[in-house]
């Protein structure tokens, strides 16, 4: 089966109209939540460990506790 180049365009528009539906309805579904000032700070804190090199990998982690 081919498909011309209207149905192929055709396609690409519903596909792309489902997907701005799906991201409208994640929005719906799934709201931002506001951070508490503790929980901003406690995530500059994190930012900035992060950035002077003070953290760990995951896999490190999991070797030294394993």
């Amino acid at each position: 089966m081919t498909l011309t180049e209207s149905q192929l365009r055709l396609v690409l528009e519903k596909l792309d109209a489902v997907r701005l539906e799906l991201l409208r309805l994640r929005a719906m579904l799934l709201p931002e939540e506001e951070l508490s000032e503790e929980e901003r700070r406690e995530l500059e804190d994190a930012r900035r460990e992060i950035e002077e090199g003070k953290y760990i990998d995951l896999e490190d982690l999991i070797k030294e506790l394993g």
